[in-house]
């Protein structure tokens, strides 16, 4: 479990009646500026007992992932995004989103993605229910023998977290705060490149009578490889460990060596205050915990031991920015 009452929480809301509130938008809501006024807003909840947090299974639990043995049922390709995929059922009904590996110079996504949101989820951000099957069996029509496809990223729909529409980097409830600048700097930490605000999802959730809008970041495949400015190849863990993270500090505002189209997030924005914010949150995970983590993404022992190192040193970095030597 995450800590004892987020876990609760998220059980009571995973099982959840689907909600009157799921209303069928043609196309994504567009970017809401202000979140509506009956609703508690949401980025961040202190990490009680980080240190139980279950990073493998993730902050959902393991009885809700998709099962490998599974047959899954062809529902329609997934839509949007520049990696391939599909919409399927399980055996129980439940609708999953894959996200499968566009075989280009990007990297693959899927195995990134669920290592950051375990991560994010085990210190205190939400975050929807995502796994990482290699492989999976999928019937196309009724009497098709089944066949292997290759596997990826899944994600539950469930009608008790609602996607409202997108919300802004730079208005949103909490600009300025320690979780919302914290946040930017564990995505620099990962080289995260892709921080387009269409993958910033505003969930409406119902948890114990009381509604919350859940602000998420979303998509978070674009990372753990290099920073640069143009075409940035991420699950790249020879181009993660060459990478920099920080380069210094200019008028009060920390540098960071990230070149990617999202860089005005991060230059001007940071202070020193805000790095070692996420350095001090990041530390309390342990070494099981990180490897945890890698292994939900399937990564290999020794590939994970390096993107493991790099991401320490990172925090170390972090953890002692702006920390004058004896």
């Amino acid at each position: 479990m995450i800590t004892t009452v987020r876990a609760a929480r998220l059980r009571r809301l995973l099982f959840a009646p689907a909600l009157v509130l799921a209303v069928y938008f043609p196309t994504r809501p567009s970017i809401l500026m202000e979140s509506p006024p009956d609703a508690v807003d949401s980025l961040w909840e202190e990490p009680v007992d980080i240190e139980s947090a279950n990073l493998f299974d993730g902050p959902w639990g393991g009885d809700r992932a998709p099962d490998p043995d599974a047959t899954f049922t062809f529902l329609r390709p997934k839509a949007g995004g520049i990696n391939p995929g599909v919409v399927v059922a399980d055996p129980a009904g439940r609708e999953w989103r894959v996200k499968q590996h566009a075989h280009n110079d990007a990297g693959a996504e899927g195995p990134v993605e669920v290592v950051v949101s375990r991560v994010l989820s085990a210190v205190g951000y939400h975050q929807p229910p995502v796994y990482f099957l290699p492989s999976f069996s999928m019937a196309t029509s009724a009497g098709r023998k089944p066949r292997t496809q290759a596997g990826g990223r899944f994600r539950l729909q469930t009608p008790s977290l609602k996607d409202i529409g997108s919300w802004s980097w730079q208005r949103n409830p909490f600009v300025g705060t320690p979780p919302h600048q914290g946040l930017l700097v564990i995505l620099a930490l990962f080289n995260s490149t892709d921080l387009k605000e269409d993958n910033n999802t505003l969930y409406r959730v119902s948890i114990d009578g009381e509604i919350e809008h859940w602000y998420v970041v979303r998509d978070l495949g674009a990372a753990l490889g290099e920073n640069a400015r143009f075409a940035p190849r991420g699950d790249d863990v020879a181009r993660y460990e060459g990478s920099q993270f920080i380069t210094g500090v200019s008028n009060g505002f920390v540098q960071f060596a990230n070149k990617s189209p999202n860089q005005r997030l991060f230059q001007r924005q940071i202070t020193v205050d805000d790095v070692r914010w996420a350095g001090h949150l990041l530390a309390r995970l342990s070494d099981r915990q990180w490897h945890d983590a890698f292994r939900a993404g399937s990564y290999a022992t020794d590939v994970a031991d390096r993107y493991i190192q790099k991401i320490r040193s990172n925090i170390e970095a972090a953890r002692s920015f702006g920390v004058e030597g004896p």
